[in-house]
């Protein structure tokens, strides 16, 4: 059990992560296609449930939006009802592969396809909360947005508009202001000063509609449970599972980067991941991961144990059950600022120039990556991703040298390295390049790697070379 000085610390925190988790709860909620009320709930539950879990004493968990556009794309596909079904079964995967100790392997995911993949939900994002901002209508795919981003501006609500830019700028600003500032939360500054605006000024925009959290809770029924018999809503589980758990882990190592506590333990932290989203899923809510920024705010406010990220839940459901009227004049448009802000700041600017200089093959994957998922969706994007860095690492490791050595008028063509379908065609190429009527001799035999689609071609070869009596082909 903590101490008094570290649950004070813990206190303090816990007030501070909440305070940064209250627009984020909504504003990810509202881009997902679904009540405000759902996007808080889960912010509860990450903290009443899954923070007394073990894993990560300091990782804070909720609604992120690295998952607000497979949520809009499954709520859109198969409706509201079903989301708990597909979060709940989701949670189940998740558990089932923490028992099994699978955490330890999202570790080998490549980094380029993480940051890829990030790009792509910012470049979504941003393409959608443009049009949020704009108070406008927005189209169903993320190219169609792109396409329809010119003509955003004959339909604006300029009014919308300024708010979302007022709250950017706040955002932007805040991250310049002393130290002891900027222990208030940047999003919660730029929201009230939004708020505070619209209201003075009597702006007519659109705001939040939050009708009560503990109503919105809507168990998924038993007819729910046949989007599972889809190929889809399979699909959407399984993508819901894995970038949840790979998003969490990788906040994971980067919060044990921040302090000097305990590390985490990725299977018991996948775990509790699975059992908060299974929770979720029973309650109807919006999908779970470990946040970085809430994470990052958490260890920055100074908590020591599990006790603030809990806290930080029941200040959640505090302000939600006891404040609902004080979060129906916030406008959308400041939300959707928070969002678009959010959004900027995963694209990986910096990381694509330095992998440019040092591995152009990574920064290939992690900018094919991102486009994928702009032109398709985010579950086959981040597949395409992870095929093109597959691809790669087997480029780079199948590496074949062939030397030609004469041994007493007879030609010997010995083939070094790792021979693979990949380098089949330099290789056919050298050995077509021999003159005919020479004889030959291919030594395979300081080859560490043959796979059969080279043996094939290279007996192919040997047949149609002219036959040298009294000799073998290959060696």
């Amino acid at each position: 059990m903590p101490g008094a000085g570290s649950f004070r610390e813990d206190l303090g925190a816990s007030v501070v992560v909440a305070l940064v988790a209250l627009p984020l709860c909504v504003g990810v909620a509202v881009a997902s296609g679904v009540p405000a009320e759902l996007g808080i709930v889960t912010g509860v539950v990450g903290g009443l449930v899954t923070g007394w879990l073990p894993g990560s004493s300091l990782q804070v968990s909720g609604p992120a939006a690295g998952l607000t556009v497979l949520v809009y794309e499954a709520v859109q596909a198969y409706g509201l009802p079903a989301l708990g079904v597909l979060v709940l079964a989701a949670g189940v995967l998740q558990l089932g592969m923490g028992v099994l100790r699978f955490g330890r392997w999202f570790r080998a995911i490549s980094v380029a396809v993480v940051h890829g993949m990030l790009a792509g939900i910012g470049l979504v994002l941003i393409a959608g909360q443009l049009y949020a901002v704009g108070g406008v209508p927005a189209p169903g795919g993320t190219l169609e947005k792109i396409g329809g981003l010119p003509a955003l501006g004959r339909g604006a609500d300029w009014a919308a508009v300024a708010l979302g830019a007022l709250t950017i700028a706040v955002l932007v600003a805040w991250r310049r202001m002393p130290a002891r500032l900027r222990l208030v939360p940047g999003a919660l500054v730029g929201v009230a000063a939004t708020t505070a605006a619209a209201v003075f000024l009597e702006l007519p925009v659109e705001t939040v509609r939050v009708t009560g959290v503990l109503e919105s809770v809507a168990p998924p029924g038993w007819g729910d449970f046949g989007v599972l018999a889809s190929v889809g809503g399979c699909g959407t589980v399984l993508a819901l599972a894995l970038i949840a758990s790979a998003e969490t882990l990788f906040s994971a190592a980067a919060v044990d980067r921040m302090h000097d506590g305990a590390r985490t333990d990725y299977d018991r932290e996948l775990i509790a991941q699975g059992v908060g989203n299974t929770v979720c899923g029973i309650l109807g809510a919006l999908p779970m991961t470990a946040v970085i920024v809430r994470s990052a705010t958490n260890v920055e406010a100074g908590a020591r144990t599990r006790a603030a990220r809990i806290l930080h839940g029941g200040w959640l459901l505090l302000f939600a059950v006891a404040l609902p009227q004080l979060l129906q004049v916030v406008p959308l448009a400041a939300l959707a600022g928070v969002l678009l802000h959010a959004g900027w700041k995963l694209l990986p600017a910096r990381v694509v120039l330095a992998l440019w200089r040092t591995h152009r093959g990574e920064a290939v994957v992690l900018v094919a990556t991102a486009a994928a998922i702009v032109a398709t969706n985010l579950f086959e994007g981040v597949l395409i991703g992870l095929g093109l860095a597959v691809v790669k690492a087997a480029w780079e490791t199948s590496h074949v040298h062939i030397e030609e050595v004469w041994e007493g008028g007879e030609l010997c063509v010995q083939v070094l390295g790792n021979a693979s379908f990949l380098r089949l065609p330099r290789l056919l190429d050298a050995l077509e390049a021999l003159p005919p009527e020479q004889p030959v001799r291919l030594d395979l035999s300081r080859l560490r790697h043959l796979d059969h689609a080279c043996l094939t071609a290279l007996h192919g070869w040997e047949k149609d070379r002219a036959p040298v009596p009294g000799r073998e082909g290959v060696a």
